[in-house]
């Protein structure tokens, strides 16, 4: 079981971010401790965007895997590599 808070705090360390940099996320009401099986099958994690200064956060899903991946919020040299396959 996995929870999106935990993924994101994943995604973030390696990004140099913190949860408490978060300015915003949508929707505003989803819960991001929620459990779900983020292994293959079906996607179980609730959409949302977050944003923090620096970077933009989301659900990536290959094959029914979940995890979250991020992008620089402003316009960057960060090439983003295909999202999903590998």
């Amino acid at each position: 079981m996995a929870c999106w808070r935990d993924m994101i705090e994943e995604e973030m360390t390696g990004m140099g971010d913190l949860m408490d940099q978060v300015e915003a996320v949508v929707p505003a009401d989803i819960d991001l401790d929620r459990q779900f099986d983020a292994g293959y099958g079906s996607e179980e994690g609730k959409p949302f965007t977050l944003w923090t200064a620096d970077r933009v956060y989301f659900p990536a899903c290959y094959d029914g895997s979940e995890w979250v991946e991020s992008v620089p919020r402003h316009p960057s040299d960060e090439v983003t590599d295909h999202i999903g396959g590998g």
